[in-house]
């Protein structure tokens, strides 16, 4: 089975051909190239207070085909249903953080996982729990967590 991996790298230097090449040589290929630049811009008073940069997107979360609306990230959502089975579970942050790496999942920014770094995504998680809990999905989970419990 084989599966995508993403990377974002942030640019310390101009990109050049010789960095594009050694990419390549190493499996990867550019899929988007993203711009930025500074422009003078008047204060807008009725935006003051916000910060006015760029909103994080949330984690299990993706910027859809369109780039106008967000979309479900199937394996950050995969994280998020993985974590509330642990938590109904009764699992501690470092258990969690074991289980997530060694069935192979990193972080958005492809570090393995720390308890630090699963305790930061419970507000996310309590945010997306509703979604996560209901449907016939986690009905049949739940039947099978507890014939396991069950059967220990």
């Amino acid at each position: 089975m084989k599966k995508t991996e993403w990377m974002r790298e942030d640019l310390a230097a101009e990109l050049s051909a010789e960095h594009l090449q050694q990419k390549a040589a190493a499996g990867w290929k550019p899929v988007a190239i993203e711009w930025k630049r500074e422009i003078e811009v008047m204060p807008d008073p009725a935006h003051s207070g916000t910060g006015g940069g760029p909103e994080e997107i949330p984690y299990g979360m993706q910027i859809a085909s369109d780039c106008r609306h967000l979309e479900d990230n199937p394996g950050e959502m995969q994280v998020l249903k993985l974590l509330a089975e642990m938590i109904v579970q009764d699992m501690s942050f470092p258990q969690m953080a074991d289980m997530l790496n060694q069935r192979a999942f990193r972080t958005r920014d492809g570090r393995t996982w720390t308890p630090l770094a699963v305790f930061k995504l419970t507000p996310r998680l309590i945010e997306v729990a509703p979604r996560i809990l209901s449907g016939s999905e986690w009905e049949t989970r739940k039947k099978q967590m507890s014939k396991v419990a069950w059967n220990s």
